[in-house]
């Protein structure tokens, strides 16, 4: 067996796993339930007043993304969060800790840079997690809210296809496609064969999730 060969392999297994995770997404929840779970997270990392509490979040809602089988790209994750927190040194206050020259590393600066990166990619996280393709709400303003939605969810995972050296080309393309999608989305748009209610199972992970990001929050506040 040649090594392009283990690789292709390897590829494949691993294509073949995000696909079983990605059905279970759609086997055990509603996207409603999904949407609300998201919603009762969220003020947990805005308000979170503690930022190594809000890094850790940032890695749970990471992995609840993983979860669902959306793909995520770490190195442009780590980017994001790398270039915020930089901007956020050029107006350094609090304790000096590293000075090179006139480009001064203050405690404050660092730490309100790494709050707003990790909360703004934690959000961008749990929206992954949260915001379906199928989602719905009733009523023409319910109709157009879930549209929205259904975009924004289209648009993260197609994202990938905009290459540097074409993104013009890229995004003109991705915006015919968007256009062109039926709405609303039909049933056998999502990858499960099995229902797509909220089960059991999936109402336990939901509790636990909300339950664990709250905890979280309660301690960061009473320390």
């Amino acid at each position: 067996m040649t090594a392009g060969t283990k690789i292709k392999g390897f590829g494949k297994s691993r294509e073949g796993f995000r696909a079983i995770r990605e059905a279970g997404y759609y086997r055990y929840f509603s996207s409603r339930s999904l949407c609300i779970t998201g919603l009762c997270v969220m003020p947990t990392l805005v308000f979170n007043p503690d930022t190594m509490c809000r890094m850790i979040q940032f890695f749970l809602f990471w992995f609840l993304s993983w979860l669902t089988g959306k793909k995520n790209n770490p190195l442009l994750t780590f980017l994001v969060i790398l270039s915020i927190t930089t901007f956020n040194l050029l107006v350094p206050y609090g304790r000096l800790l590293v000075s090179w020259g006139i480009f001064r590393i203050t405690e404050g600066a660092l730490m309100m840079g790494l709050r707003r990166a990790v909360t703004l990619e934690g959000l961008i996280m749990l929206s992954r997690a949260a915001i379906r393709q199928d989602l719905r709400f009733p009523g023409s303003f319910g109709a157009l809210i879930g549209e929205s939605f259904r975009l924004l969810s289209l648009i993260q995972e197609r994202k990938w296809r905009i290459s540097r050296k074409n993104w013009m080309a890229d995004i003109d393309q991705l915006m015919i496609e968007l256009s062109e999608a039926p709405f609303p989305i039909s049933e056998s748009a999502h990858p499960s064969d099995g229902p797509t209610h909220l089960t059991a199972r999936g109402r336990l992970i939901l509790i636990l999730i909300i339950v664990t990001a709250w905890v979280s929050w309660f301690i960061a506040t009473t320390r």
